[in-house]
């Protein structure tokens, strides 16, 4: 019989447990009970995250699944519950560091765009809440966007309404290294952002407000086609609501912050 190709989702599932074997020990504690590992658990969550489905769905899948099991050294499938109590124990740090790893394995080339988008924190729908005069609070996510494989570098979130100017800076001073050209929208024109970069041997490409004819002309004098690779950054928010959903399933902040860092993972491992 003719072994068949590797499908997509197997390449997926394969480079994440890689990904969560360089991350993290093999069991959160010497009291653990080793029946399932840390890589486990984190490659099933990508996978809920990936196929934008809830836990019980995802194991009824993962019964006629054998070589996605096969391929996590996965004998016995976890109950619901184990998978939820696995996300709560993970922290954000942890999928800070998968998300710096899963972008070694993508090409960059320095060009950065930075944009937010807001995420909603339920599932009602716009039609509901105006009429029932119901106010859902957002969160307002900000991605860094390498442009030449959208790869996500950072993200910020945050539930206030903090202003676009206020975030960049600890982005920026975050993931300086990895950033040769900022490219930014009228909402980050600020001059401390500019100084910052500078400072940083960061090229700033951020557009000015215009109130004068001076301003005018320095919006004039961007480089069209390098500032135009910024739209990347909206196509990449606009992919992670598209594929992994508008909202947040959790209720809790944290574990909504979390679930917006495990997404921005799948995206750049998918």
């Amino acid at each position: 019989m003719q072994t068949l190709p590797k499908s997509r989702l197997l390449q997926f599932v394969e480079q994440a447990f890689h990904l969560a074997q360089r991350a993290v020990a093999r069991y959160s504690s010497k009291f653990s009970k080793r029946r399932y590992t840390l890589h486990q658990h984190i490659v099933l969550l990508c996978l809920k995250v990936r196929k934008n489905t809830t836990y019980r769905t995802l194991l009824d899948e993962l019964i006629e699944m054998p070589r996605i099991r096969r391929a996590i050294n996965l004998d016995e499938l976890p109950s619901p519950s184990t998978l939820c109590k696995a996300f709560n124990r993970l922290d954000m740090a942890v999928w800070r560091v998968l998300l710096n790893l899963s972008v070694t394995l993508l090409p960059t080339n320095g060009v950065v765009g930075i944009d937010a988008s807001r995420f909603d924190r339920s599932r009602a729908s716009i039609h509901y809440t105006k009429r029932t005069k119901l106010t859902i609070q957002q969160l307002k996510v900000t991605l860094l966007v390498d442009t030449r494989e959208s790869a996500i570098l950072d993200l910020h979130v945050t539930t206030t309404r903090k202003h676009d100017s206020q975030i960049a800076p600890s982005l920026i001073k975050r993931n300086a290294e990895k950033i040769a050209t900022l490219l930014g929208d009228k909402g980050y024109d600020d001059q401390k952002i500019r100084a910052l970069a500078r400072d940083l041997d960061v090229r700033p490409l951020i557009k000015h407000r215009e109130f004068s004819s001076l301003q005018k002309a320095w919006n004039a004098r961007l480089d069209s086609d390098l500032y135009g690779q910024r739209s990347q950054s909206e196509t990449v928010n606009s992919r992670l609501k598209r594929k992994y959903g508008v909202f947040v399933r959790s209720r809790r902040w944290w574990k909504q912050f979390r679930e917006l860092a495990l997404a921005c993972l799948v995206h750049n491992l998918d």
